[in-house]
């Protein structure tokens, strides 16, 4: 990963383990709502938590929007999510993300549930 757009690109498709080398030792993923994980390790270990959750459950991005510019990112995301029992998950999400240095600084996550077709 080499520029803003690609880290936050990769960040968002939860493609976690491509951006910890971009992640800065400082940094604070604030999931607006929800709380705030500060520090490398604890926002690679809740990488890890999410990535377990979601093994074997199929993502599907309906909307995958993608801005950057100089140390700034954001993407604008719709994906479903198919668990491996068939449970379903329509959300809507939105990540900012700063850079410092080079390095990812803050991450900054909305996101709601949509009603499920069907």
């Amino acid at each position: 990963m080499t520029t803003p757009r690609e880290v936050a690109e990769a960040f968002s498709r939860h493609r976690f383990r491509d951006v910890y080398d971009a992640l800065a030792p400082a940094v604070v993923w604030t999931a607006v709502g929800q709380g705030r994980t500060e520090g490398r390790q604890a926002v690679v270990d809740a990488c890890e938590a999410a990535l377990a959750e979601l093994a074997g459950t199929d993502v599907a991005f309906s909307r995958f929007v993608s801005v950057a510019d100089g140390d700034t990112a954001a993407v604008d995301v719709v994906a479903r999510y198919t668990a491996p029992d068939g449970g379903l998950s329509v959300v809507s999400s939105c990540d900012v993300y700063e850079f410092r240095d080079g390095a990812l600084a803050a991450i900054t996550s909305y996101a709601v549930e949509l009603g499920t077709p069907g």
